[in-house]
């Protein structure tokens, strides 16, 4: 109960670096629900200006929304979504979609729906799947699978970059440098998985690709799956797929995330081959 004379204070608010604890221990109880925005938090200077957080008349910390370049609510219920919507609906949007858990993401769209420009695209269901190991999977790991090296980028950005053009819908690199300096940065941390090979002429390429998209809380979360048009169908993937989780697992000791649109069925048997069983549902809405 608030009395006349005390300073009304707003339920959802930027985080201050006090709230940091408490925002980690929410994360903490959600690890493949949270990876995308813990991976932020865990920085070694966090930026605040980002994390929104719902607050309790007693000041506790009951839920948190990554608000950059991606929207990502975690642990809202009913009323504190309508006040989290109603914060984004009356602040300058630079996301370019919301994602996460789809009990989170697709009310929240639906609150915020009548304020925001027509999406691109909604993917209301998509599989969130966990890697269960090589025993789970029917294929065995393809050995030609490895870490890209800093001397591979320029092999590596053009199919970076055809990924997210048959994934999103747009050239990433017309719009500056950020992307460029994205996969880099994948590279440079180890994260980028490779198989390479020739194409007809005789020039080394990429013919099949993976990153480690976000790692935090134990879990790593891959994205960025492709392999070269003309060697799919052939059955290349999911034995790439084992690789790069069993050597993820290997390295740090974490469990392996991904998550796949539910229509898109010959990637989900892929995952399934290589050892992922669906553990959940995300969702994304491309603004």
């Amino acid at each position: 109960m608030r009395f006349p004379w005390q300073v009304s204070i707003l339920p959802v608010r930027k985080l201050g670096r006090a709230d940091y604890p408490a925002a980690a221990e929410l994360m903490r109880h959600a690890p493949v629900e949270t990876v995308l925005m813990r991976g932020w938090l865990d920085q070694p200077a966090p930026s605040g200006q980002y994390f929104l957080g719902y607050f309790a008349d007693n000041g506790d910390l009951q839920a948190v929304c990554w608000n950059g370049a991606n929207i990502i609510p975690w642990g809202f219920d009913a009323e504190s979504l309508a006040e989290l919507a109603g914060y984004l609906a009356g602040s300058r949007i630079f996301a370019n979609s919301l994602v996460g858990a789809a009990q989170q993401v697709m009310p929240l769209w639906e609150l915020l729906r009548p304020t925001f420009a027509a999406p691109r695209e909604v993917r209301a269901h998509q599989l969130s799947m966990l890697w269960q190991g090589e025993r789970a999977s029917v294929v065995a790991a393809d050995s030609r699978v490895r870490a890209a090296t800093r001397s591979e980028f320029g092999l590596v950005f053009p199919a970076s970059v055809a990924m997210f053009v048959e994934e999103v819908g747009y050239d990433p690199s017309a719009k500056g440098n950020f992307y460029a300096k994205r996969v880099r940065s994948l590279i440079e941390q180890g994260w980028t998985f490779v198989r390479m090979g020739y194409d007809y002429y005789g020039r080394q390429r990429v013919e099949f690709k993976a990153d480690i998209g976000a790692f935090a809380g134990g879990v790593a979360q891959v994205q960025g799956v492709w392999v070269a048009p003309d060697l799919r169908g052939r059955g290349l993937a999911a034995p790439a797929m084992v690789a790069v989780a069993q050597q993820m697992r290997q390295r740090f000791g974490v469990s392996v995330h991904l998550y796949v649109n539910d229509f898109n069925v010959p990637a989900v048997r892929t995952y399934e081959k290589a050892g992922f069983t669906v553990v959940g549902e995300y969702a994304t809405v491309l603004l």
